[in-house]
């Protein structure tokens, strides 16, 4: 892969993502995201064998390094459009089309990191703060396992909005398999309900994803459950950053606040 000094920051969220020549490194905050590093490269395999458009690992198995698991994957070439929401509900389409894998996918449990980026949040954001996520947690977590899905379950992204696909010259793929899962197909599409409702996605660009993939989740009864929990989640993701960046501060800020008052029409910002 060459000299180290040749790696150039791509992102940096719950992993710092590396280019490194024609590679891409992804590097995990902790050795606890070594199974989940584990089962995204197993994942793309699965893709590629089912032909799925989606980032190809360049190497068979996740390694942990000083603590830190690492996997390595082929560079996608230069995009050459930003991708749209049809474009994810196309994917989405060919993703919930799919069989179970033999590896077996865990379920897609939204609420699981809440601690972890609680924890990495420390002193930095307000304990009650953090306690009020928590409950809200609890009281998701139970809401969403008596949920009646409309949907066969099944595989899911788990992370379904654009920035995870990227439209190359042969079209769109899908990126950043971590999240992967088998659990209600409800969940990849009521992310994009909230990008409109929270994120400030137009309602026709909203109107084409949901016309693409067939079906609007905001008719099921179950749509509150899921946007509830994300929305937790959502919130305690942010406050991980919030130690360094007092951007992150304010917007974890703004989104419990908006919380607390029951206001779903706060604006919230992407991070």
């Amino acid at each position: 892969m060459g000299p180290a000094a040749e790696a150039r920051l791509l992102a940096l969220g719950e992993n710092a993502v590396f280019a490194v020549g024609d590679l891409v490194v992804k590097v995990g905050r902790d050795p606890e995201l070594l199974a989940r590093a584990e089962r995204e490269v197993r994942v793309a395999r699965w893709l590629a064998e089912h032909e799925v458009p989606a980032v190809r690992a360049a190497e068979p198995a996740a390694r942990l390094v000083d603590g830190h698991p690492v996997t390595v994957w082929h560079r996608l070439p230069p995009s050459v459009r930003p991708a749209q929401p049809r474009d994810l509900a196309a994917l989405l389409r060919r993703v919930h089309a799919l069989p179970e894998p033999e590896f077996g996918l865990p379920p897609r449990d939204l609420l699981s990191g809440v601690e972890r980026w609680l924890r990495l949040a420390g002193t930095a954001v307000d304990p009650e703060d953090a306690d009020y996520l928590r409950k809200r947690r609890d009281d998701f977590a139970a809401e969403a396992a008596q949920l009646v899905p409309r949907l066969p379950p099944g595989p899911v992204h788990g992370d379904a909005l654009p920035r995870n696909v990227h439209v190359g010259p042969e079209g769109p793929v899908l990126v950043d398999l971590e999240t992967f899962a088998s659990d209600l197909r409800e969940h990849d599409l009521v992310v994009m309900a909230l990008s409109r409702d929270r994120y400030g996605l137009p309602a026709e660009e909203y109107d084409s994803f949901t016309e693409t993939y067939g079906w609007e989740v905001r008719e099921w009864e179950g749509c509150a459950v899921l946007r509830g929990a994300r929305e937790t989640a959502s919130c305690a993701w942010v406050a991980q950053h919030a130690p360094t960046n007092p951007k992150a501060l304010t917007e974890f800020r703004r989104r419990v606040a908006s919380l607390r008052e029951g206001d779903a029409g706060v604006r919230w910002y992407p991070f």
